[in-house]
């Protein structure tokens, strides 16, 4: 044990000692109010608000008179607590609403062909015409001149480095960079 330890041990049993020990007679005595002499009128007026409410001047108690309700809520009463009138007036948090558009609203972008779902993978030229291997996800397609895929699109020349291929149907026409010719 260190030495701290064996302290902290002294002063509880002391404390034991004390609470089984100790004097429990009950204090008879009552504590006399201090008179203090007021400096100002105003210092006399504070203390006395400050008094509690049963409590008067020659230390007999009293009944304070009442503070009128128009005095403490103002004229209006419970209507200012209704429509948000003086202090309590509502707050709104919501951002503003976005500015209207000035001017004409410019129409609409006309439709487009979504971007092509193909990778170039890879040509070859087989009897002087190119072949060209796409991949669209798992699946691989093998393309020539006129080739449509899945009804969908149209290769409609090879000529690297780009490949055109037209969606069919909006028969809009787009090119898929294949590479340069080997």
């Amino acid at each position: 044990m260190k030495p701290r330890h064996l302290l902290m041990g002294a002063a509880l049993v002391v404390a034991a000692g004390l609470a089984l020990f100790g004097d429990r007679t009950p204090n008879d005595g009552v504590a006399e109010p201090v008179e203090r002499a007021a400096r100002t009128p105003a210092a006399a007026v504070q203390r006395a608000a400050v008094r509690p409410a049963g409590e008067a001047a020659g230390g007999e108690t009293a009944i304070l008179r009442l503070i009128p309700r128009a005095t403490l809520i103002g004229e209006a009463g419970e209507a200012a607590f209704r429509s948000g009138e003086g202090v309590f007036l509502g707050q709104n948090w919501n951002p503003p609403p976005p500015p209207a558009p000035s001017g004409p609203v410019a129409p609409p972008p006309p439709p487009s062909a979504p971007p092509l779902p193909f990778t170039a993978i890879g040509k070859a030229v087989s009897d002087g015409q190119w072949e060209v291997y796409l991949a669209r996800g798992e699946q691989t397609y093998v393309v020539k001149n006129h080739t449509v895929i899945d009804g969908v699109y149209r290769v409609d020349a090879i000529a690297p480095p780009t490949l055109t291929i037209t969606y069919l149907p909006m028969n809009q026409v787009q090119q898929l960079n294949i590479g340069v010719s080997d």
